[in-house]
């Protein structure tokens, strides 16, 4: 058995897998808290807490067959430790947007930074939270000896180790991305050193075993814990999309297209992400929308439906048609390609005629508009798109399947276990770290449920309406700016 941990937003899931079988998974809810605008934040003690609820709820027999684990987790969380390993403050997520300052300072302090990191400063990211924690909290940044990522404090519970894997460090912006390794002047742009930073591992190297206390209270062995990755690199290792042009689509709170790439392929300047992968000399690009099947479980509330189910019914049932309403999907933000942390959601065309089913329909449609301006962002680096594979729980709603291959007029395939994702490629990675076996023999893809086409009527349509959307965000980007202040 080997045991994989995702420390999401949400929730954090385990999952047991035997011989690559899914054998059994739990999870516990997390909370978000937004005492702010533009802010979000999580007690990076609970996920501890929901680590230990997670696994406990998994089979005692199975657990006490556990050889490995895998971690993987939320990107850009800054995590701060005092010299007792503390937190010293809730933890900064990868959607609060308040260090947008902070990301032009950044880059004046260190001018070569988009050159080091292959990506543009954003607020989402880790190192400009730390020069805002710097400005507006000098009595906690002073006290700061560590930062760490989300799943990097789970494995600091479980093991006594301070690590990271090179995936989820990319995300930091102190990462020499090409060259995989801690940048010293990234570093000294936000008055940090090497010793601040978690020590650096591949995905399926082995950091340490677990604490016997630790052991204790998840009730399995003192095995040893890789790597792992950032939430989109496991996921990718857990469909399979481990070579150059392989790709999958990602719908959870967030919503990513991510491509691996044969090297190191940045493009800054339309905030597409140039990371590393959690294998070996392997890279990928990513192209990320802040809000995607959350924006789904948010008009499922506004509408009043029940379930999303019943949502996405309703809006099928309504149907596309040109007078249908237009909305940019940006609840907490924009990343891809607009770096805009102050645009915000907004429904186009209300009339009096407007339904409820209209807007789920909106909201489908907006977030699959998103991704084809994300797609292109990455094929414009130089990337190469082959077979894209679905993971995330949007993944269950084959109609919002149909609108996204027509938007982003490509197949999508859809594979066992896909809704499962960075759970999945943890424990896959744990395996790795104890087995010593090629990656390329363990991360293949699970085997393929179907294929949705781009559908000729559809790609039509979004393709007429798509200039319109485009418009629509630059028209009001002046207006999101003086809104947010």
């Amino acid at each position: 058995m080997y045991l994989g941990i995702d420390v999401g937003t949400s929730s954090v899931k385990a999952v047991l897998t035997d011989d690559d079988r899914l054998v059994g998974q739990g999870s516990a809810p997390l909370s978000v808290e937004r005492p702010l605008p533009l802010w979000s934040e999580q007690d990076a003690d609970s996920w501890w807490r929901a680590t230990v609820e997670a696994v406990r709820a998994l089979s005692e027999k199975d657990r006490r067959s556990v050889k490995g684990i895998g971690l993987s987790g939320q990107m850009h969380g800054a995590t701060l430790l005092d010299s007792a390993d503390k937190p010293l403050r809730p933890a900064i997520l990868w959607n609060d947007g308040r260090s947008e300052d902070e990301c032009a300072e950044l880059e004046k302090l260190e001018p070569r930074s988009r050159e080091i990191t292959g990506n543009l400063a954003m607020p989402g990211f880790t190192a400009p939270k730390l020069l805002w924690v710097k400005h507006h909290e000098p009595d906690v940044f002073q006290r700061t000896e560590t930062v760490l990522l989300p799943k990097d404090y789970v494995r600091l519970k479980l093991t006594g180790e301070k690590a990271s894997d090179m995936s989820d460090a990319a995300g930091t912006l102190w990462l020499d991305v090409g060259k995989r390794d801690w940048s010293d002047a990234m570093l000294k742009a936000t008055d940090l050193k090497r010793s601040n930073m978690p020590r650096l591992f591949e995905g399926n190297a082995p950091t340490g075993k677990l604490r016997a206390e630790a052991a204790d209270e998840l009730g399995i062995p003192r095995v040893v814990v890789a790597g792992g990755g950032g939430d989109n690199a496991a996921s990718a290792a857990g469909l399979g999309v481990v070579a150059p042009g392989q790709a999958f689509l990602s719908l959870g709170t967030s919503g990513v297209l991510f491509v691996v790439t044969d090297k190191f392929r940045p493009n800054p300047a339309k905030a597409a992400h140039a990371f590393c992968h959690c294998l070996p000399q392997r890279w990928h690009q990513m192209s990320v929308i802040l809000t995607a099947a959350a924006a789904l479980d948010w008009v499922t509330q506004l509408t009043g439906s029940k379930h999303v189910v019943d949502t996405v019914a309703a809006a099928e049932a309504r149907g596309l048609r040109a007078d249908s309403p237009i909305y940019l999907p940006y609840l907490s933000g924009e990343r891809t390609p607009h770096n805009d942390p102050c645009a915000r959601g907004v429904f186009f065309g209300l009339t009096a005629e407007t339904t409820g089913a209209d807007l789920a329909h909106a909201v489908l449609e907006g977030v699959a508009l998103a991704f084809a301006d994300g797609k292109d962002a990455l094929i414009e680096s130089g990337g190469t798109i082959g077979d894209v594979s679905v993971t995330g729980g949007g993944a269950r709603l084959p109609y919002w399947g149909r609108i996204l291959a027509s938007a982003i007029d490509h197949p999508l395939t859809y594979r066992e276990g896909g809704e499962v994702g960075a759970a999945f490629g943890a424990a896959r990675l744990g395996r790795l770290a104890v087995t010593g076996e090629n990656p390329d023999k363990v991360c293949v893809a699970p085997k393929v449920t179907h294929v949705v086409q781009p559908e000729a009527a559809l790609r039509e349509q979004m393709a007429l309406r798509r200039p319109l959307f485009v418009r629509l965000y630059q028209n009001l980007k002046g207006s999101f700016r003086e809104f947010a202040r």
